[in-house]
């Protein structure tokens, strides 16, 4: 029997298959990611069915009537070459016509077609790993708690509107929402460094990820005011998190490979952003980890 493909939105039960897909893909997505790409845009995830089986995905997320992104695009290796990814496609693209500016994260050998949709290229995006014990190599980032006029605060003690803020001057589009499940979920651990007149100078995550085959960490988002500032948080985020962590950086900011190279990283992919319309015109220089390459 052949079936026509049914494309209809994401639901609570599928999170669990979207996450397997994501894992055996080599995504390495976060422990509760995929819930929270859905809670971002309830209407920019969907599913595609045959005779009511999923075999493929993808999240078309608007952001806010200015920018949206383009990510978790799957099919089942044994459905490819049908046109069903064409047709998923086809759907989320819909979904952000009519926004000034799209972004997406491309696959090497997946540049041309997105070009061929009106994709250009802005920056590489580069995957770095790191293993070890839980100590990074260079001891001697850190600030002296006693001199130093910031403070590391961890979890809940963080005023979300002090990330929100920070955020929102070093990303594409402001994301409160996003930020709030983001920061807010129990799995992993969150910090922030803030002066002692409230004001935050960079924060992050790692959360627990689910690699191909085992399980590691994925630190993201991760934004500093300094390479300085971003080594603080990296070591104090990474510490007793033994095994394999994962970190996405953007290739506009000239002070990546320099601080994490001193750290102990190692490159080990990567993909290229893409944005179609308007490039969001922003320096990244302050940025250091993306939360995640599925949304941006």
């Amino acid at each position: 029997m052949t079936f026509s493909l049914e494309i209809r939105p994401l639901e609570q039960i599928d999170i669990p298959q979207i996450t397997k897909w994501a894992r055996n893909e080599g995504f390495a997505p976060g422990i509760g990611d995929v819930g929270i790409y859905r809670h971002t845009d309830n209407q920019g995830l969907w599913v595609g069915c045959l005779g009511g089986l999923p075999i493929g995905c993808i999240a078309g997320v608007r952001y806010n009537s200015s920018y949206g992104f383009l990510g978790l695009f799957l099919v089942e290796k044994k459905h490819r070459g049908n046109g069903y990814g064409l047709a998923l496609w086809k759907h989320a693209l819909a979904h952000l016509e009519d926004l000034p500016c799209i972004g997406l994260e491309a696959a090497p050998d997946r540049v041309k077609d997105y070009s061929d949709w009106g994709f250009k290229k802005s920056s590489p995006t580069t995957r770095w790993q790191w293993i070890g014990e839980g100590e990074l190599r260079d001891q001697d980032i850190d600030i002296e708690d006693k001199n130093s006029e910031l403070m590391v605060i961890e979890g809940g003690s963080i005023p979300s509107m002090v990330a929100q803020s920070y955020d929102a001057k070093r990303e594409p589009s402001p994301r409160p929402h996003f930020l709030s499940d983001w920061l807010k979920h129990p799995a992993g651990t969150v910090l922030a460094l803030v002066d002692r007149n409230g004001f935050c100078h960079g924060f992050g995550r790692i959360r627990p990820c689910l690699l191909r085959n085992e399980e590691g960490w994925r630190v993201g988002p991760l934004l500093a005011d300094s390479p300085a500032l971003a080594g603080i948080l990296l070591r104090r985020l990474v510490k007793n998190h033994p095994g394999k962590v994962l970190l996405d950086a953007p290739g506009l900011n000239p002070n990546v490979t320099p601080l994490l190279s001193r750290l102990g990283f190692e490159v080990i992919s990567q993909t290229i952003r893409m944005y179609r319309g308007l490039q969001p015109p922003l320096l990244m220089n302050e940025v250091y980890g993306l939360a995640c390459l599925e949304l941006g």
